[in-house]
C-alpha cells in the first residue's frame, strides 16, 4: 500500500475521532485591480464562482478557475489577484479539522493547492447552494452546511489517497517538521493492524520504529492527538463494529480475535464505547 492510501486508511480508521469546525463564511466579490497578501491561521477553501485567480506561493503561480477549490494550509504566505484585469466572486470557508488536540493532521498530507472542479463536481455543487442558503438567511442550516465541507474535505483527501489528486502548494511552514508524523508511525499502524489479536506492548511499538518508549508515546501523541493506547482501542472497537456487522461471529469468538482475555472484558470496552453490549448491537 502506498504512502497516500495508507494516511487515507489512518484517517477513515478514525473518522469517529475527528472534529471539523466551520470558523466563518462569506461571499466575496473583487474588481480587476484587487490583490491580496496574507496567511491564514487555519485551514481554508475558496471555491471560485467568476472570473480566474491566480495564487502565487514561494514564487510558484497557480491559476483557479470557475469550479475549482482552492485549499490553503495555515500559516502558509501567499499573493492571490485576478487575471487579465477581469474581476473575480468566490466563496470561503474557515475551518479547524482535529482528531484530539492535534489541529495540524491534514499537514500531514499533500493536500494544500487547487482542486479541479472536475474532480470534486457533486461535492462542491452542494456547498455552494448550501453557502448560498446559509448567506441568504441567518438561521440557514449550518448543520448541513457543515455536512457539505465535511463531504468536500473528505473527498480530496480520498483522492489523494487514491492518487488522482496531489496538492502542488509548497510552503515553508507546510509540512510538520517534528519527528513525530505518519511516515514515521507506518510500521505501527501495520504491526497493530497485523497483531490486534494479541497483547500489543508500548514498547514493542516504540522499538519498531526505534526509539525510547517515553518518547514514542509523546512522538504518537503529537502526531495523532492520541495515544498508542486510544488507537488500539478504536482500532479493535471498529473490527469488533464490522465483526458484529458479519453475524458469523459469536461474542467469545470476536474477544479472541481482538485479543482480549475473556468475552467479560471484551463486552465491557465494547459497551463503554457504543453504550450497547455487543449481543445487543444492530
Amino acid at each position: 500500500m502506498n504512502k497516500q492510501a495508507a494516511n487515507m486508511g489512518i484517517l477513515s480508521d478514525l473518522s469517529e475521532l475527528i472534529s471539523l469546525r466551520m470558523k466563518s463564511f462569506l461571499a466575496l466579490q473583487h474588481d480587476g485591480a484587487w490583490i491580496e497578501h496574507r496567511a491564514h491561521i487555519d485551514y481554508d477553501l475558496w471555491f471560485i464562482q467568476e472570473g480566474t485567480v491566480a495564487i502565487t506561493i514561494d514564487g510558484v503561480e497557480h491559476l483557479a478557475n470557475p469550479g475549482d477549490v482552492v485549499f490553503f494550509y495555515p500559516d502558509i504566505p501567499y499573493k492571490a489577484t485576478t487575471v487579465n484585469q477581469v474581476g473575480c466572486r468566490f466563496n470561503y470557508i474557515h475551518f479547524d479539522f482535529e482528531i484530539g488536540k492535534q489541529q495540524r493532521i491534514l499537514n500531514d498530507f499533500q493536500l494544500s493547492g487547487v482542486v479541479p472542479y472536475k474532480l470534486v463536481r457533486e461535492e462542491v455543487d452542494l456547498c455552494t447552494n448550501a453557502l448560498v442558503r446559509a448567506d441568504q438567511s441567518p438561521s440557514g442550516n449550518r448543520l448541513y452546511l457543515k455536512a457539505c465541507l465535511t463531504a468536500v474535505v473528505a473527498r480530496i483527501i480520498e483522492l489523494h489517497g487514491q492518487g488522482q489528486y496531489t496538492g502542488a502548494f509548497r510552503g515553508r511552514n507546510e509540512t510538520r517538521t517534528t519527528s513525530g508524523s505518519l511516515e514515521l508511525l507506518h510500521p505501527v499502524f501495520e504491526y497493530i493492524s497485523h497483531h490486534i489479536h494479541q497483547t500489543i506492548r508500548v514498547n514493542e511499538l516504540a522499538a519498531l520504529v526505534g526509539i525510547s518508549e517515553k518518547y514514542f508515546i509523546t512522538s504518537f501523541k503529537k502526531t495523532l492527538g492520541i495515544t498508542p493506547g486510544q488507537y488500539i482501542y478504536q482500532i479493535r472497537m471498529n473490527r469488533a463494529r464490522d465483526y458484529l456487522n458479519e453475524r458469523k461471529y459469536s461474542v467469545q469468538q470476536i474477544a479472541t480475535l481482538l485479543g482480549y482475555p475473556d468475552p467479560f472484558t471484551f463486552s465491557k470496552a465494547f459497551k463503554k464505547y457504543y453504550q450497547v453490549a455487543p449481543s445487543k448491537f444492530e
